[in-house]
């Protein structure tokens, strides 16, 4: 597409209307939760009052904001601490160009290297085929089905939930292990 690196960084205020443009594109409104028409205001207010302990990253291209990326964290909860939950959605127009994989490096790279977390969390709706394989690309597996997960485009779709272990995650349950 072009020869200009894919950079990821964190968030800013001014990065409102371009992640506003992300979720006016069709493609990303249908893999996320998201709703369409949504204001470049409320995003200034998501940017502004995103937790601390949260992570919004954003993908450029020569100083372009082309993707996003949410990391949910739950530190003052002791038995989920160490769980973070992914969100992402790239412009319909830089979607299969690697932004997304740029996005999910840097994430992962947070999560095992700096902030020590054991699993990362994401729903994706079952027709996603290519999200899908980005993810596993990455790690993650599907743990299970969410029926009529959510309404998107006047029907009620499926999703999986997916979830990536830490590399050196020896965590389990005797239950588990007994499924095997």
């Amino acid at each position: 597409m072009s020869g200009h690196p894919i950079l990821v960084r964190r968030a800013e205020p001014g990065d409102a209307e371009a992640i506003h443009s992300i979720f006016c594109g069709p493609k990303a409104i249908a893999g996320t939760l998201q709703i369409p028409y949504g204001s470049v205001e409320m995003w200034r207010k998501r940017i502004a009052d995103f937790p601390p302990e949260d992570h919004l990253l954003v993908a450029t291209i020569a100083s372009e904001v082309v993707g996003n990326l949410g990391l949910n964290t739950w530190p003052k909860s002791p038995r989920r601490r160490h769980v973070g939950y992914v969100g992402m959605a790239v412009r319909d127009d830089r979607q299969g160009h690697g932004v997304g994989s740029a996005l999910m490096v840097s994430v992962i790279e947070l999560a095992d290297r700096w902030l020590n977390l054991q699993r990362l969390e994401l729903s994706v709706y079952t027709d996603n085929l290519a999200a899908m394989a980005l993810y596993r690309k990455f790690g993650f597996a599907i743990e299970g089905t969410c029926r009529a997960y959510a309404f998107r485009d006047g029907q009620y779709v499926d999703a999986y939930l997916m979830a990536r272990l830490h590399p050196s995650f020896r965590g389990g349950t005797a239950q588990s292990e007994a499924l095997k």
